[in-house]
C-alpha cells in the first residue's frame, strides 16, 4: 500500500512541507489508486486528470518560490457532483443536467481553489441528493468499500465510498437530511454536518434550501477539522450565511472532555430500529466518554420521533419549488415537443429519476391548496417543536450523543423499491438538520458482522469546536485503524 494513500491531510501536509514529496507526486498516487480501484467502487463520475495535476504543479511551484501556503495546499479532494465548477460538468448525478457546465465557481470551491486544494474530480451521489444509498444516480450506484455488495449510504455516498477506498484523503458532500453523517457512517469515516449558514450554499444546486449544508468528509477528526476551516466563513453571495468568520476548529482539538456535559439521547437509543450491534458499539463509546470524565447525562427529545415525517413534508416541498426551473428552456436536458409545454413535459419525464420524480409530487401537494395548512404548515410547526427540544437539551448539557443510522450498509438493492424502509434511515439525523445545529458522525468499531457503526455528537448552533474537541477525544481513546481493512484489498477484488 502506497503510504502517500494512508497518510491522511495532516500527514501529507508534513510531507510536503519538509520537501519529501511533492503535491504532483501526491496527486499522482491518487489519481492511480481511482484508476485502479474506480471501476469496483464507481465514486467518481469524472476524473479531472490534467485540471488535478495543473494545480498541483502550481503549488509545488509556489512552494520552492517560498510563497505563503494554507495547511492544504496540495491536498487532494474528491468533490460532490452538486456544487457548480466553472467549465467543468455539473450534472447532480441526473440526466436532466448532463452535460451543464456553470460558468462560475460555487463559493465553497473558490475557497478550496484559494487553498491550493487539488481536486481529483466530481463524485457519484443520489440524483439531486435525494436518497439513502446513492443507488438513485442516473450513472449507477456507488459500491462500499467494506462490502461492495453493499450501498455506501448517500446522498454523500460517492465521497464517502472515495474517503474509504483511499481515493482521496478529503471530500466535500452535502447534508440535506443526514447525507454526510449517514454514508459516513456506512463507510467508516468522519462526516461533518456544520450549522445551516456556516458554509456558503452559493454555488450548491439546491435540493431544500432551509435544509442544505456543505460539510467536510474524511478519515479523521484532525483532517475534517483543517477542511471546515477553509470552506467555512460569511459569504456576501449567500443571503443566509452567518455573518461570522470560522474559528480555528483544529486548536481546540486536544482539550479533552474533562468535565464535559455529553447528554444521551433516550429516545434515540430506546429505538426499536436499532440494530443490536450498532447499539453495543454506541454503548460502549458513551462508557469510553465517561471513563475521558465527561459527565454523561440522560435527555428527553420527546418530538425527535415526528423528524422523519416532518422532514418528508418540507424537503419535498422546497425541493418541488427548486427543481422547477428544469423546464428544458435555459440548459440541461430538452426533449422536443410539439407545443412549450409538451416539451417541458417530455424534458422533466426523460431527464428525472423514480425518486425525485416523486418527491416533487409529495411537496407539490403538500403546498397545494385545501392541503398547505394540513401538511406543510403542520411540519414547521413539528419543526419548531424539534428545536426547542435541542433548545433544552443544550440548557443541560454542552453536547449530545446518539447513533448515527439505524442499521449497517445494506445490500444494493434491499431497499430501492421500499421508499418507506429508506426514509427510516434518517431518523437519527433529521432532527438537527431540521433544527440547523451541527453534527458529526464518528466511527466506533465494527459490528458482529465487520461493517463499521457510527456515533453521532451534535452541538449547539455554533458549537462546531466542542463537537470537534469530544470527537476528537474518543477518536484518540477508540485509536482505531483510520484504513478501512476494504481497502487493502480493494484491488484484488
Amino acid at each position: 500500500m502506497n503510504p502517500l494513500l494512508t497518510a491522511g491531510a495532516a500527514g501529507l501536509r508534513r510531507l510536503m512541507e519538509a520537501g519529501e514529496v511533492s503535491a504532483v507526486e501526491v496527486t499522482r498516487a491518487h489519481l492511480a489508486r481511482i484508476a485502479a480501484t474506480d471501476d469496483k467502487v464507481h465514486a467518481f463520475l469524472q476524473v479531472l486528470d490534467d485540471q488535478a495535476l495543473a494545480t498541483a504543479a502550481d503549488v509545488d511551484r509556489r512552494r520552492a518560490a517560498r510563497e505563503s501556503l494554507g495547511p492544504l495546499a496540495g491536498v487532494p479532494l474528491a468533490l460532490k457532483d452538486v456544487l457548480c465548477t466553472r467549465g467543468v460538468e455539473t450534472t447532480c448525478a441526473s440526466r436532466i443536467l448532463e452535460g451543464y457546465r456553470p460558468v462560475y465557481d460555487a463559493t465553497v470551491v473558490k475557497r478550496l481553489r484559494e487553498a491550493g486544494v487539488v481536486v481529483l474530480g466530481k463524485t457519484n451521489m443520489d440524483e439531486f441528493a435525494m436518497g439513502s444509498s446513492t443507488e438513485n444516480s442516473a450513472f449507477g450506484p456507488t459500491r462500499n468499500p467494506w462490502d461492495l455488495d453493499r450501498v455506501p449510504g448517500g446522498s454523500s455516498g460517492g465521497s464517502s465510498a472515495a474517503i474509504a477506498a483511499l481515493q482521496a484523503p478529503l471530500a466535500i458532500g452535502t447534508d440535506t437530511g443526514g447525507s454526510i453523517r449517514q454514508p459516513a457512517a456506512l463507510c467508516g469515516v468522519v462526516g461533518v454536518k456544520p450549522t445551516y449558514g456556516l458554509v456558503s450554499r452559493y454555488g450548491l444546486i439546491a435540493f431544500a434550501s432551509s435544509l442544505d449544508q456543505v460539510g467536510p468528509i474524511a478519515r479523521s477528526v484532525g483532517d475534517a477539522a483543517l477542511l471546515l476551516e477553509a470552506i467555512a466563513g460569511h459569504d456576501p453571495c449567500d443571503s443566509t450565511s452567518i455573518p461570522t468568520e470560522a474559528p480555528s476548529y483544529a486548536d481546540a482539538l486536544e482539550r479533552g472532555v474533562e468535565g464535559l456535559r455529553i447528554g444521551v439521547v433516550t429516545e434515540f437509543m430506546d429505538s426499536k430500529g436499532l440494530a443490536e450491534g450498532g447499539r453495543t458499539r454506541v454503548e460502549e463509546a458513551i462508557r469510553r466518554l465517561a471513563k475521558l470524565g465527561a459527565e454523561i447525562v440522560e435527555v428527553s427529545m420527546p418530538h425527535a420521533s415526528y423528524g422523519v415525517s416532518a422532514y418528508y413534508l418540507i424537503a419535498p416541498s422546497e425541493a418541488s419549488s427548486n427543481l422547477s426551473r428544469y423546464d428544458g428552456v435555459r440548459y440541461g436536458l430538452r426533449l422536443p415537443g410539439e407545443t412549450a409545454e409538451q416539451m417541458m413535459a417530455r424534458t422533466r419525464e426523460g431527464g428525472f429519476g423514480r425518486e425525485v420524480k416523486r418527491r416533487i409530487m409529495i411537496g407539490t401537494y403538500a403546498l397545494s391548496a385545501g392541503y398547505y395548512d394540513a401538511y406543510y404548515a403542520q411540519a414547521q410547526r413539528v419543526r419548531t417543536l424539534i428545536i426547542r427540544d435541542f433548545e433544552a437539551a443544550y440548557e443541560r448539557c454542552d453536547v449530545l450523543v446518539a447513533p448515527t443510522a439505524p442499521e449497517p450498509a445494506f445490500p444494493l438493492g434491499a431497499k430501492i423499491d421500499d421508499p418507506l424502509a429508506m426514509y427510516l434511515n434518517d431518523v437519527f439525523t433529521v432532527p438537527s438538520s431540521l433544527a440547523g445545529s451541527p453534527a458529526l458522525s464518528l466511527p466506533v468499531g465494527v459490528d458482529e458482522a465487520g461493517l463499521p457503526v457510527g456515533l453521532q455528537i451534535m452541538a449547539p448552533i455554533l458549537g462546531e469546536a466542542t463537537m470537534l474537541q469530544a470527537a476528537r477525544a474518543l477518536e484518540a481513546d477508540l485509536d482505531l485503524d483510520v484504513v478501512p481493512h476494504g481497502a487493502r484489498t480493494l484491488e484484488a477484488r
